[in-house]
Order: structure tokens, then C-alpha cells, then sequence
């Protein structure tokens, strides 16, 4: 018997017509999906009147789960994996039953769509022919290490924050890279309420100070030296 295969399925970020048709095909043709949270993926399901059965996949069972869905896959089952929201893997669960997979020689499809940080780092406006994507940063141990790194990168540094540690994080890149460094924050990205601030990180605290912040946040970080180039770029030119 054939093994079968594994689908990462990229779903959409908010707006439910974020989706490709191909990864609606898949989704119905699949024996089962693998979800992170199937009340969340059940509003996709059926909005697109997708009936496989979900069953939940996520950081607190994958462990558990993965032998048995190995010996499924080896046996021929079609499994697609999908996360809340964006790409599987990305910031998400979706590694370890790929790598597995990978190990074994079971072969794996990737099924593209959205991503939160790729339109976050479009409307920044900053230079991305070099950047860092860094999905959350530690909360603890490293913290302070990694985000000195960061301020001295010279490419644009793209990451996730939550809404009740986004005005510390800006206080503490403010400290290390100085209040007139860029920023760009986005938030609710395909969403009726999507907004996008860019300014300088001295800027962009006075909002978020004044106003709360709700939604789940991606922040783009201007690379270290970005704003002199640019000058010193236009004086070249003019």
C-alpha cells in the first residue's frame, strides 16, 4: 500500500474569502483535518460547506497524537493540518507532524495562503529587500538579549506581540534603539477594523498609550541605519 499524504493548508487571517480554491478542494477531499482549536476552524468548515471531520491537533497533544497519525499516514489516510488562522508552522503548530513526516518518507504538500506578517511588513513602508521574521519573542530568559539584537540589525525585524505586552515591548525598544527609531504596528490585518501605525517608536507609544491596545499585533522594526541610508541615498540623488 502507498502512504499517503500530508497537506499543510494555509487558511485565511480574518477575512474568510482569504482562501484559494485549491485549498477548499483539498480540505473536502482530505479523510480528516487536523485543527488547532476546531470551534475556531468549524466557522471555516462551514462557511464553505467543507464536511471532513476535524479533530483537534495542537501544542498540548501533538505529542500524543503523533505516532498514530503516522502509522495513518503510512497506511494511505490524506490528513490536512491547519492552524487558527494564517499557515500551519508558521508561529503555529505544524513542525513537528511535517518533520516526521519528512523523516519517513512521507510525502508532504504545502498549500499557500495568507500569513499575518507579510502584509504587516508591506504596509511598513521600510526596505524589505532583507528582513527577519522572529514569530514571538522570549517572555523571560533572553528577553532583554535578543531584543539588543534586534535594534542592531541592519534589516527590518518583523514579530508577533499580544495586545497586553505590546506598549512594554515598544518602551523597552525605545530604551535600546532610542525614540526616533521607525516602527510600524499592525493589527486586525484583513479585518473590518485593520489599522496600521508607522512613525517613530517616540510616536507610536504616545498612541498606544492613549489608546488601549486590543487585537493580536504584528510589529515591523526599521533595520539599524535605515534612516541615515535613505537620507544619504536622496542627498546622492539630488
Amino acid at each position: 500500500m502507498s502512504a499517503g499524504k500530508l497537506y499543510l493548508v494555509a487558511t485565511p487571517i480574518g477575512n474568510l474569502g482569504d482562501i484559494s480554491f485549491r485549498a477548499v478542494d483539498i480540505l473536502k477531499q482530505a479523510d480528516r483535518i487536523l485543527a488547532e482549536d476546531t470551534r475556531t476552524s468549524s466557522v471555516l468548515c462551514k462557511h464553505y460547506q467543507i464536511n471532513t471531520r476535524l479533530e483537534s491537533f495542537h501544542q498540548h497533544n501533538e505529542h500524543q497524537k503523533l505516532n498514530g497519525l503516522l502509522r495513518e499516514l503510512e497506511e494511505g489516510a490524506i490528513i490536512a493540518q491547519i492552524s487558527d488562522a494564517g499557515t500551519p508552522g508558521i508561529s503555529d503548530p505544524g513542525f513537528l507532524l511535517t518533520r516526521a513526516c519528512l523523516e519517513k518518507n512521507i510525502p508532504v504538500e504545502i498549500i499557500p495562503g495568507a500569513a499575518a506578517f507579510i502584509p504587516a511588513l508591506l504596509k511598513s513602508g521600510f526596505a524589505l529587500h532583507r528582513f527577519v521574521f522572529e514569530g514571538f519573542l522570549p517572555q523571560k530568559k533572553g528577553r532583554q538579549t535578543r531584543l539588543l539584537e534586534l535594534v542592531n540589525d541592519v534589516r527590518t525585524t518583523c514579530f508577533y506581540e499580544s495586545p497586553h505586552k505590546l506598549l512594554k515591548t515598544l518602551q523597552q525598544l525605545a530604551e535600546l534603539a532610542g525614540l526616533n527609531r521607525r516602527i510600524s504596528v499592525s493589527r486586525e490585518i484583513t479585518k473590518k477594523f485593520e489599522q496600521t501605525i508607522t512613525g517613530s517608536l517616540n510616536e507610536v507609544i504616545q498612541h498606544f498609550t492613549s489608546h488601549a491596545p486590543k487585537g493580536e499585533f504584528v510589529v515591523v522594526l526599521e533595520g539599524f541605519g535605515a534612516g541615515q541610508n535613505t537620507e544619504s541615498e536622496s542627498d546622492e540623488n539630488s
